[in-house]
């Protein structure tokens, strides 16, 4: 027996370490899988706010035809309002899949923050379908989707930590009307 308690000390040094080690590993494998779903998740957040860019871009980029050829925009391709009708109902049937995976896994501020882009392009919208020709009227409507889209971006960076990014602001000429 007095042989058993020489080495209790020892046995019970080897059970602590033991433990001490299963619990060290759980622990590092708990916070590796915390690590890795999260980065799941951000890969996923990326993945829909640049899809709801593109969707939202693709009627930016018909409104501008639209407003070419209402003598409104520069834009080198005019496009009639009749020709872009369709083109326009595709790409605002187009948003509604993307805006709802943005709402389900957007924070709160980039979805607030595209909120504001997109009812800025829905005046655009808006402006064309009445066919107006008004070239300042259409730059204050340009400025306030750029200054929706300059803050969707510094939503999605701030969500996302990344770094600042180009503002996208370079000048264009003028409008030929205008």
């Amino acid at each position: 027996m007095s042989a058993f308690i020489q080495q209790l000390p020892a046995l019970i040094g080897v059970v602590i370490g033991a433990l001490g080690s299963y619990l060290a590993v759980v622990r590092s494998d708990r916070v590796r899988d915390q690590r890795e779903r999260a980065s799941r998740w951000e890969e996923r957040r990326l993945a829909v706010y640049g899809e709801y860019a593109r969707t939202l871009k693709k009627s930016v980029t018909l409104t501008y035809r639209v407003a070419s050829h209402l003598g409104n925009d520069p834009h080198p391709h005019p496009l009639s309002p009749q020709e872009a009708a369709p083109l326009m109902a595709e790409a605002t049937l187009a948003r509604d899949p993307s805006g709802e995976a943005l709402i389900l896994l957007g924070s709160p501020e980039v979805v607030e923050r595209a909120r504001v882009w997109v009812v800025s392009v829905m005046e655009m919208e808006t402006f064309l379908r009445a066919e107006t020709r008004d070239p300042e009227a259409w730059q204050a409507l340009l400025e306030a989707q750029r200054a929706g889209r300059e803050g969707y971006y510094a939503a999605v960076r701030d969500d996302l930590a990344l770094p600042p990014g180009h503002s996208a602001r370079w000048p264009l000429p003028p409008a030929s009307g205008a």
